[in-house]
């Protein structure tokens, strides 16, 4: 009897536009059963056309629902290690920038310290380093940009000479590829060509060389 009374409401609300989906929710039957039962109810275009429509504004809505949620986890999970990892010692310091150099710096140059980089943050830190934990002055410091033919290129320097408090007489002329930026992919890039920064000291290149290497022969195999 419970089975009659499914299906008679199953008919009225596919009377009133109901898709199979909010039908299913409602009365609990699978989608074949009420295929079987409505196959002779069939909706008009323009209520399908109307549902269609409905369902793309969930899916936005539910989207938008995930993309906030997944905002305000980074947020958190930001908060929680800024929490943990700052202010870095001293030590934690150095040790931070060979690993930088490890990974980014040029390691065939037996009497200057160099890296290249497009993220001014890189470059940044690399600056701070180079001044601070190795006691070198920022005068000494030498930007070398790469730029493309088609980039603007005095608002290039300008924007890495502000962004990393260099002055414009510590540039040496740029490097002009004859490739145009915008044939290249720049995924993943900052979109103002590559920065250089390098500063020669040959006894603090060692320094820096052999610290990387004692690191390197401690975790050569684990």
């Amino acid at each position: 009897m419970s089975r009659i009374k499914d299906r008679e409401q199953a008919i009225l609300l596919r009377k009133q536009g109901f898709s199979y989906g909010m039908i299913k929710q409602i009365i609990g039957v699978s989608k074949s059963t009420l295929s079987g039962w409505l196959k002779n109810y069939p909706l008009s275009e323009k209520r399908i056309e109307l549902l269609r429509s409905h369902n793309q504004q969930q899916v936005e809505r539910c989207r938008e629902t995930k993309r906030r949620k997944k905002e305000d986890r980074l947020q958190t999970t930001y908060r929680n290690q800024k929490r943990r990892l700052l202010p870095l010692t001293a030590r934690e310091f150095y040790l931070c920038g060979l690993f930088l150099y490890w990974g980014e710096g040029a390691k065939t140059h037996e009497s200057t310290l160099s890296i290249s980089n497009s993220d001014p943050a890189i470059v940044n830190f690399f600056i701070k380093w180079v001044t601070v934990a190795l006691k070198m002055p920022r005068e000494k410091i030498k930007i070398d940009l790469h730029l493309y033919k088609d980039m603007n290129i005095e608002k290039e320097l300008n924007f890495w000479s502000e962004i990393l408090n260099i002055p414009r007489n510590q540039f040496i002329r740029p490097y002009i590829k004859k490739s145009e930026s915008t044939r290249i992919n720049h995924k993943g890039s900052f979109g103002h060509g590559t920065c250089n920064a390098r500063i020669g000291n040959a006894r603090l290149t060692e320094q820096v060389l052999m610290g990387i290497k004692a690191i390197t022969d401690k975790y050569r195999r684990v």
